[in-house]
């Protein structure tokens, strides 16, 4: 598996590194033995965040005493300068180190600047000149704003959504990153879960020289089947290529990635599984889909307010109420064995 560098960082990895959102999901004893495994199977790149609960802890539980051995990548989510000082406090307590390799500002709405009023862009550049944090970076989710924050030349790296479904804007934003010579962290290489050929998506990725995909991971088998390609990393040919376009066909137009930024729902809904129901019966073993519990869950889209939170609160600004309605039909529909999937 070949290397890259992400920007002007310097830190250099192989293209195949570890995101520890899932881990969360994991008590500790399963979650070191997972972090562990990970690095001495190759992977030296871990992200994690202040808003991934225990994640943090987890992650300073498994790699106390090798911190010099691998790179973290932490964020924050927030929005006053106060605020940011106190979440890296906590962030390097529960992470057992005294600097945080790249940390960035967590899935912003602006592009923070110096000057702005806000505080916020001094503040890290504080936290940098503490020696508390080496690279400034931000993550986003919006593509106005993520490419205000490459053009802005303020940030190291940019953390953004990329997998073999993104449109030729999203794919623009990589050129432009590469361009400016600025890393590119790529969050959700599997489409949040749609996409289960792991070999196209890593094929995917080695076509960039610049961008480093963290794969979410929270059972020791998924961490394996990443693992298995540090020797023999796939390469994107005629066969896999074919694979990438018939999925491209299958899944063209809008569709929920999963996220939950839109969450909570007032009227209980789980939204970011319910509004792309119909993919996921289709995508995955269905009868865990199918079962009581989730129909039940279903259900609830009957009682939307019509608050349009969720519309307000996508990145990927889709019409999320029109989207549950449309998925509850076609579950009815499988429900009803009128569609067989």
């Amino acid at each position: 598996m070949k290397q890259i560098t992400l920007g002007t960082t310097g830190i250099t990895v192989l293209q195949n590194a570890f995101g520890a959102l899932p881990v969360q999901r994991v008590d500790m004893e399963n979650a070191v033995k997972i972090l562990r495994r990970a690095f001495e199977g190759g992977m030296t790149f871990f992200d994690t965040a202040r808003a991934y609960s225990d994640s943090e802890e987890k992650l300073g539980n498994a790699f106390a005493g090798i911190r010099g051995e691998i790179y973290i990548a932490s964020k924050t989510m927030a929005r006053t300068p106060e605020e940011v000082e106190k979440q890296l406090d906590l962030s390097l307590k529960l992470l057992q180190t005294d600097y945080i390799d790249i940390y960035q500002f967590h899935c912003v709405d602006v592009c923070y600047r110096p000057g702005d009023g806000t505080g916020m862009y001094e503040c890290m550049q504080k936290a940098k000149e503490q020696g508390k944090i080496r690279h400034i970076g931000v993550t986003a989710h919006k593509m106005d704003v993520a490419k205000e924050c490459i053009e802005s030349g303020l940030y190291e790296t940019l953390q953004y959504p990329l997998s073999y479904l993104s449109s030729e804007k999203e794919l623009e934003l990589v050129e432009l990153c590469r361009e400016r010579n600025m890393g590119f962290i790529a969050m959700k290489g599997l489409a949040g879960g749609l996409l289960t050929n792991s070999r196209a998506a890593s094929a995917f990725m080695s076509q960039f020289d610049h961008v480093l995909p963290i794969w979410g991971v929270q059972r020791m088998e998924e961490l394996e089947e990443w693992l298995g390609y540090m020797e023999e990393a796939p390469v994107l040919d005629e066969e896999l290529a074919a694979f990438i376009e018939k999925e491209k066909k299958e899944l063209n137009g809008d569709f929920c990635r999963g996220c939950g930024y839109c969450m909570p729902c007032p009227a209980g809904i789980v939204i970011n599984n319910c509004a792309r129901m119909s993919l996921m019966v289709r995508r995955a073993p269905s009868a865990g889909w199918l079962s009581e519990e989730w129909q039940e869950k279903m259900k609830k889209i009957e009682g939307c307010m019509q608050c349009g939170q969720c519309r307000k609160k996508c990145p990927y600004e889709l019409d999320t109420p029109n989207l549950l309605k449309k998925n509850y039909q076609d579950y009815k529909k499988i429900l009803a064995g009128e569609i067989t999937v």
